[in-house]
């Protein structure tokens, strides 16, 4: 198989397992990820075979592991958890009610628990329970599922983009390591209202209620599908979200074909007005 059938069929393969679109300049990127496949996998075979294989239904986790992306950190785009907490949250907690809210690519879990000390924090401020709260966060890629579900993570920069109106010693422990550099560890008393399981956003349908949610982040991964695929699971997200729900989408994203359907609060952030 040359180099360019391998390219072509890493992003048939891609699309078909998890609907991912690569476009034509990513070579460096599949080789990269295609070593790293073989690393993970100690397969000893060629590139060819596990191509073949993975075709076959073989190594598809894997490889899915190894092809996706993720960025993330602490905060990102803060105004979003700005929005959260003042606006949303705030309304919901004077009125004595809870909050579900749905993370739809949680990766190593640093949005989610961005979401959760947000919610936190609008309980100490506005008066709610924070065990009235549910927080569910899936992605395709199992790895970084299972760093999220330990919320441990290397102490870094990121932490100093922590909104002021937060203080990270609240939320996590730290320990040195022999080399001196430092892991923080979420604290268990966070994770009581968070749930993490895997999910492909480009399954046919999602198993969840119709207007289950109050919340529903879904930053920073739509850019990586085409933009038929991108409406389809906008679509598939907003049959899930309430009347009156909060859509955040990431800073390069928009509402496509949802845009007459939806009331833009800030940036990037939209109220659902009706049903689709």
């Amino acid at each position: 198989m040359s180099k360019m059938s391998q390219y072509s069929k890493v992003r048939e393969l891609l699309y078909r397992y998890a609907g991912i679109t690569l476009s034509k300049n990513k070579e460096v990127m599949i080789d990269n990820r295609l070593q790293k496949l073989m690393r993970d996998t100690t397969f000893t075979g060629t590139l060819e075979e596990i191509l073949i294989l993975i075709e076959n239904g073989e190594y598809v986790e894997g490889f899915i592991n190894a092809f996706t992306t993720n960025k993330t950190h602490f905060f990102r785009e803060v105004f979003h958890f700005d929005d959260l907490k003042n606006r949303v949250a705030k309304e919901a907690f004077e009125n004595n009610q809870g909050l579900d809210i749905y993370c739809s690519a949680s990766s190593t879990g640093e949005e989610p628990y961005s979401i959760a000390m947000t919610v936190n924090e609008a309980c100490n401020e506005f008066g709610g329970n924070y065990r009235n709260n549910k927080i569910l966060s899936t992605d395709i890629d199992t790895n970084v599922l299972e760093t999220a579900t330990t919320g441990i993570y290397r102490h870094d920069k990121s932490l100093q983009d922590f909104p002021n109106w937060l203080k990270p010693s609240r939320y996590f422990k730290r320990r040195q390591l022999d080399n001196g550099d430092y892991l923080i560890k979420v604290n268990s008393d966070i994770k009581t209202i968070m749930n993490f399981k895997e999910m492909n956003l480009n399954d046919s349908s999602y198993p969840y209620e119709v207007n289950r949610f109050d919340v529903i982040f879904c930053r920073n991964v739509l850019i990586y599908f085409n933009v038929e695929d991108q409406n389809k699971i906008l679509k598939k997200l907003f049959s899930h979200l309430k009347v009156g729900g909060t859509l955040y989408l990431g800073h390069s994203e928009n509402p496509l074909n949802l845009s007459s359907y939806v009331e833009r609060k800030g940036h990037n952030i939209f109220t659902k007005l009706k049903d689709y």
